[in-house]
């Protein structure tokens, strides 16, 4: 069963060059993972701040796997430290 994957960030403008080139890092090893299907990503209208991504993945067991794949896990640290806070996953079927 197909699940989708929200994936919440507060993005400050002062970090948003450097946040940029560490997401399209993150985006072009996704595209290779077994069970990635797509992915979308929004800016709030009301709060431009906010960003969220909708990914969509073949199962829970696929997402798993892809959030603890060790080059994951650096590219996501590094963009949480820039961030000052840890980003935000709901997992839905």
């Amino acid at each position: 069963m197909t699940v989708k994957i929200f994936i919440k960030r507060d993005v400050q403008d002062k970090n948003f060059a450097e946040l940029t080139a560490l997401l399209k890092s993150l985006r072009a090893l996704t595209l290779n993972q077994p069970g990635y299907i797509s992915g979308e990503t929004l800016q709030r209208i009301d709060k431009t701040n906010e960003s969220m991504v909708i990914s969509t993945w073949r199962s829970v067991g696929d997402w798993n796997n892809w959030v603890n794949n060790p080059r994951r896990l650096e590219l996501q640290t590094k963009i949480d430290q820039l961030l000052g806070t840890e980003t935000d996953y709901a997992v839905y079927e």
